[in-house]
């Protein structure tokens, strides 16, 4: 989801993850969103209100009785103002205070007022996180509607010990903001996805391959798992399994709802996975750049170059193509696939969503410039199998996602 024009309230108490927030606020309005800021008092020993107020552009509101004008008192107006609040850090003191509804400071103030989304980053030192009361606090808000609760990170803390009580990373938090305002539309879904490329040994050290990133494989999943479908996400080889976060670390108690990725290599694993997941899909996505041919053997140790050996000839087959599997046995399933071409573009791509029972293709083409492989951004054409089209202007690939999952959930 698109964070342009969103309304984004960050909530800051005193524990020393407040370093982070200012960089934090950057990449919110970085990506189009408007933030204000609200603090306890403690959380301004850890970052100044110049600070933030300068990144933010806006007053900072830690004073329960600062008044924007007569009629309005902050606490009420940023709830107002505001279509998402983000409270990162979250320390123990401040969780109990909101799960037992105690509202004593600007922070708490303004949460007791809010009716809108809430995500809730909690950070603290291992033993606080871990003691009664902080996990009868978390247990409660997790169980609030309008709350996203997150759960603490494993590792290096600020006092020196390692252990569970880092606040989730800045893309996490994002992203979580992300999920909390996007509408539930796909809650009843189960929804699987390809993505990346394939790689087909040749011997231990060489393979074949192709430039596929993975990036839209990804950004779907990320659309359907916002939306709040059950995804499973097969993923081929690709560099976006690090560089993105997927699946949110809500609180064990928070939701059910799960992202399940499985790292395959080769076609022959992408084929025997994704045939596997099929039968609990409602949905299926075909979008891994997977291998169309293989080598007949591969050795079994590096193949060396021989003296005066001037070329070398591997001898390929077919792999057995999945999208064709899948649309045999598909029944009432949607099944989504996706062309790269370079030529006779949409001839190719219409032959390939008929021969493979496809109830949709997603076109794109390396004419196009800024779309293909490797690039953050893409232009697609929507191919349906009724012989209706959809041409979409180049995007970046999250909306370009987007796009798509709406055509799907039309279509469904």
């Amino acid at each position: 989801m698109s964070l342009q024009g969103k309304h984004i309230l960050i909530g800051i108490s005193g524990g020393i993850a407040a370093y982070k927030i200012p960089e934090l606020i950057r990449l919110l309005k970085k990506a189009g969103a408007d933030v204000q800021v609200t603090t306890t008092k403690h959380a301004l020993e850890f970052v100044t209100p110049l600070t933030l107020q300068t990144v933010s552009g806006h007053k900072v509101y830690s004073d329960v009785f600062a008044a924007i004008n007569e009629h309005s008192t902050e606490h009420i107006s940023l709830p107002d103002w505001a279509d998402l609040m983000l409270i990162a850090p979250a320390t123990a003191n401040v969780l109990c205070k909101m799960a037992n509804g105690i509202a004593d400071d600007a922070l708490t103030t303004t949460f007791a007022a809010m009716r809108k989304p809430v995500v809730i980053a909690p950070a603290m030192n291992t033993n606080m996180y871990e003691s009664p009361a902080t996990q009868r606090a978390l247990c409660e808000l997790a169980t609030w509607e309008n709350i996203t609760m997150l759960d603490a990170a494993s590792g290096e803390l600020a006092c020196g010990t390692t252990g569970k009580g880092r606040m989730q990373e800045i893309e996490q938090l994002i992203a979580a903001v992300e999920y909390a305002l996007t509408p539930k539309t796909m809650t009843s879904k189960h929804v699987l996805i390809t993505a990346g490329p394939t790689q087909e040994a040749i011997d231990p050290v060489r393979y074949i391959t192709n430039a596929s990133s993975g990036k839209m494989g990804y950004s779907l999943a990320r659309a359907c798992f916002n939306r709040g479908a059950e995804v499973t996400l097969i993923s081929g080889p690709c560099p976006t399994q690090t560089a993105t976060p997927l699946s949110l670390n809500f609180y064990p108690t928070a939701t059910s709802q799960r992202l399940n990725q499985i790292d395959v290599v080769s076609s022959a694993e992408m084929y025997k996975t994704t045939v596997d997941a099929f039968p609990k899909a409602d949905i299926a996505i075909l979008c891994a750049a997977v291998a169309d041919f293989t080598p007949y053997e591969t050795a079994d140790k590096k193949i060396k170059k021989q003296s005066g050996q001037t070329e070398m000839t591997i001898r390929l087959r077919t792999t057995i193509d999945i999208a064709a599997t899948l649309g045999n046995v598909k029944g009432n399933k949607l099944l989504i696939g996706f062309a790269l071409e370079t030529h006779n573009e949409e001839s190719n791509a219409t032959r390939k969503l008929k021969n493979k029972n496809l109830d949709m293709i997603v076109l794109n083409s390396l004419q196009d410039k800024g779309a293909g492989f490797g690039v953050d951004t893409n232009k697609v054409t929507l191919l349906y199998a009724d012989g209706t089209k959809k041409n979409l202007p180049l995007l970046h690939k999250q909306e370009v996602a987007n796009s798509i999952i709406n055509a799907i959930i039309e279509l469904s």
